[in-house]
């Protein structure tokens, strides 16, 4: 006998899927139960396949926008949406608000419907800026610690040839 015979469906159709397949469903499936992704966490579910076919699947999700790195080695999937439609607001002489969503939403509010979908919307508007916040936050503290990083070596070569009684190049032949 060459190979065993499949006995289930299950396992006939886990021999067809491709690695990358694999891996994203076995990325979901931990995301779904709570559990940090990483290489190592999926080698344990997917012991047939190496850590280098892991890793250029997780590099391959990656570029293509399916899975996104929190932090070096860690990652989660990312949730695809339909594509945004454009969302127009016109406010009528009387008061009332009008709200057209796409081509086929249309709504027809009520000063006080129209205040109260505003409150309703306060907490999205407001999770909107800290994202932005949190991204610019990222960005100054990235280029602060570059800037850090150079002024440590800096100052670490200075008082380096100040040791050796070569601050000001006075001992060059």
């Amino acid at each position: 006998m060459a190979e065993r015979a499949k006995h289930t469906d299950a396992e006939q159709s886990e021999d067809k899927k491709t690695s990358t397949t694999l891996v994203l469903e076995a990325c979901l499936d931990l995301h779904n139960q709570e559990q940090v992704i990483t290489r190592l966490t999926l080698q344990a579910v997917l012991p047939t396949l190496t850590l280098g076919k892991i890793d250029d699947r997780l590099g391959y999700l990656v570029d293509n926008n399916y899975l996104m790195r929190v932090e070096r080695g860690v990652y989660i999937p990312v949730h695809r949406h339909r594509p945004a439609r454009i969302i127009n607001k016109m406010v009528l002489s009387d008061g009332t608000v009008k709200i057209e969503i796409g081509d086929d939403i249309v709504l027809t509010l009520t000063p006080k419907e129209a205040r109260d979908l505003g409150s309703l919307m306060v907490a999205d508007a407001m999770q909107y800026s800290n994202i932005e916040l949190g991204r610019t936050m990222n960005y100054v503290t990235q280029n602060l610690s570059t800037q850090m990083n150079r002024l440590t070596r800096s100052i670490e070569s200075i008082r380096e040839n100040q040791i050796n009684g070569d601050l000001f190049g006075e001992n060059r032949g």
